[in-house]
């Protein structure tokens, strides 16, 4: 965005040079929130959800909220594990009274408890290691139309799944002992101590345990009975985020919010557990604190991304690197193609992050040009001759990051979102027309005569088919672990019946299986090698790959690229504009097809880096780039 996309008061500070760090602790800016909020609608439109809202603070100021289908603001709504963090705030204000300790065992409250289960602490209990089951087991009263105490009788003679602090594992249980144990110690209800320590304090008048639903409610389950409304859990996060204080009053210590948001997991087996290696590609055992997980952490140890998301979708975080708390409130209506709500809605911080990102760099020039039957997002900086870099498969314009920056300084750089991918138009079946069409658009649309190519992948097949197609409007093309797309013959061979019905069973079988699982499977194809991970890889590739829709492995593809028939192509014609091809060095065995049908191509090894190799080792990508773009004398 440029600087019309910034407030007046804050237009001469971001727009001067000030740092990054300065940027993110700066007042809050204006943010274009459109693609997050295109994100959730269309998993309205899917019939995911029947509605949703969403709300965004930083630095304290209200800077988004909207909501979608048929929520309002006085929508309430069943907020399943999103209730966790809440119910540990209550468990904690209760230990900041002093009528309960962290390290208070269960059995000094619940005699009953003889067995291992009554040496587990009231951390544990919240932790997830605890060693109880996770849920009553088949056959059990479940936990409706009870008290605690009756709760709790049910769960006494369950057999302890492991000894209480040697393992994580997520559920719910055990947390209706800590509630008990805090009414023993208060004298109070459970759905009273909340309310006079937490809801009431924080104006949450819509935010309660029980009832949960209008059949005349359940137990009050801490780990997943809460309702609650936008506006309430906003106040909550708030509180929080203050590290304790709400509206100028103290409702827990910052001892409190320290202890819920630190590694509670500590020496616990938690390699079972697969949410945040999943959403976060993160590994490790720092993962939970108390009713909240710990996403992301700094070098220090201290979670910088914490959350509570719930089965249901209800996903409230707090990311202190960029000053910001948000609150995605919506109700699971049905599981449909493969949806997990659990899984999709922590994708919600990278788009707003994004979105900063996007407001931290007012001189970035951003937008849409049309194109056939739709319309490309592109980013544009930088002075010179045009350089155009396009993306791979299942990633978007971000994965240039390390070389946008970095040439804009003697060039006029673009990178864009190629259609169907980010934030572009999604594509129709069997629709008439291609990716170098849409990249001549783009030019016109930018007043470019001619530009260098650079495209990694499947942005190297789109190169190359943009020289076959466009040479006239080429300076150069550099194709990055691209080569001639064997995969389909090109739009010259219309999809056959047979085709078609072979290509839905496969699409039937990809819901079946889950579309994240697919995504995981591809991220480790793209950042393993010889059965290790590529650390510097992982971060940045699951991130793109998390966001990315996967409409193309779910649909039907048109023609996009020429394909085999580029073969021909190259064949008979004369191509007279430089080409390179850019190999890691770990796939430099690959014999490119481009090199012998191009005689005038020539080859450049990036060492310290396979497929992904702009990202792999950035430094190296960059040197050869520099040295391929100075002029040929």
């Amino acid at each position: 965005m440029n600087c019309k996309g910034v407030s007046i008061v804050l237009s001469l500070l971001l727009c001067s040079q000030i740092t990054f760090a300065q940027r993110k602790t700066a007042v809050t800016l204006h943010v274009d929130f459109s693609f997050l909020d295109t994100k959730i609608k269309s998993w309205v439109d899917s019939g995911y959800y029947k509605g949703a809202g969403i709300a965004l603070v930083q630095n304290n100021q209200l800077i988004h909220k909207k909501y979608f289908g048929n929520y309002k603001p006085e929508t309430v709504v069943f907020i399943a594990s999103a209730g966790k963090w809440l119910a540990a705030a209550a468990i904690a204000a209760v230990v900041d009274e002093g009528k309960l300790h962290w390290d208070d065992k269960v059995n000094k409250w619940l005699p009953e408890f003889t067995d291992i289960k009554g040496e587990t602490t009231l951390v544990q209990l919240f932790s997830h290691t605890a060693g109880y089951p996770d849920y009553q087991p088949a056959g059990a009263p479940i936990d409706i139309y009870q008290d605690l105490a009756t709760s709790v009788a049910q769960i006494v003679n369950l057999p302890a799944d492991t000894l209480p602090g040697t393992r994580f594992k997520y559920g719910g249980l055990s947390m209706q002992v800590a509630g008990r144990m805090a009414e023993l110690a208060t004298g109070k209800s459970w759905e009273n101590i909340f309310q006079e320590k937490i809801a009431i304090p924080l104006h949450m008048p819509s935010t309660h345990f029980t009832p949960v639903d209008s059949s005349g409610g359940h137990a009050p389950m801490l780990g997943g009975g809460a309702r609650s409304t936008l506006n309430d859990y906003l106040n909550f996060l708030s509180m929080i985020y203050n590290r304790g204080v709400y509206n100028g009053k103290r409702i827990l210590s910052e001892q409190a919010v320290r202890t819920m948001q630190a590694n509670q997991v500590l020496t616990a087996d938690a390699s079972r557990e697969r949410f945040i290696a999943n959403i976060r590609t993160r590994a490790g055992n720092d993962i939970y604190g108390l009713g909240e997980w710990r996403e992301e952490v700094n070098e220090k140890g201290e979670a910088t991304l914490i959350s509570s998301p719930s089965w249901a979708g209800a996903y409230p975080w707090i990311d202190y690197e960029h000053h910001l708390y948000g609150f995605f409130i919506t109700h699971i209506t049905g599981y449909k193609n493969g949806f997990s709500s659990f899984y999709a809605s922590p994708v919600l911080p990278l788009l707003v992050r994004d979105a900063l990102e996007d407001a931290y760099n007012p001189a970035v020039k951003s937008g849409f040009v049309p194109v056939k039957a739709g319309k490309l997002f592109y980013e544009e900086l930088g002075q010179g001759e045009p350089l155009i870099f396009i993306h791979g498969h299942s990633f978007d314009h971000y994965e240039w990051d390390p070389q946008f920056y970095f040439f804009s300084k003697k060039y006029r750089v673009i990178r864009y979102d190629v259609r169907g991918y980010g934030r572009s138009s999604m594509p129709a079946e069997f629709s008439n027309t291609s990716h170098a069409d849409d990249l001549a658009a783009l030019m016109d649309a930018l007043k470019i005569k001619k530009a260098h190519i650079v495209g990694l992948s499947m942005g190297g097949f789109i190169g190359l088919d943009f020289l076959v197609t466009h040479q006239n409007r080429v300076k150069s093309v550099t194709l990055a672990s691209g080569d001639v797309w064997m995969g389909s013959p090109g739009p010259a061979v219309p999809w056959t019946q047979e085709a078609i019905a072979t290509r839905r069973k496969e699409i039937t079988e990809l819901y079946r299986k889950g579309i994240d699982s697919f995504k995981r499977l591809w991220f480790n194809a793209l950042t393993m090698r010889q059965g290790r991970p590529i650390e510097q890889l992982r971060k940045p590739v699951w991130n793109m790959i998390y966001k990315w829709d996967a409409w193309q492995p779910t649909h039907i593809e048109p023609r996009f690229l020429l394909g085999t028939s580029v073969v021909d192509k190259l064949k008979t014609m004369q191509v007279t504009v430089p080409v390179l091809v850019l190999t890691g060095d770990a796939d430099a065995q690959h014999k490119s097809k481009v090199l012998e049908l191009v005689p005038s191509a020539v080859q450049a090894i990036v060492p310290n880096a396979g497929h992904v190799s702009n990202l792999e080792n950035a430094n190296g990508f960059n040197e050869a780039l520099t040295r391929w773009l100075q002029p040929k004398r």
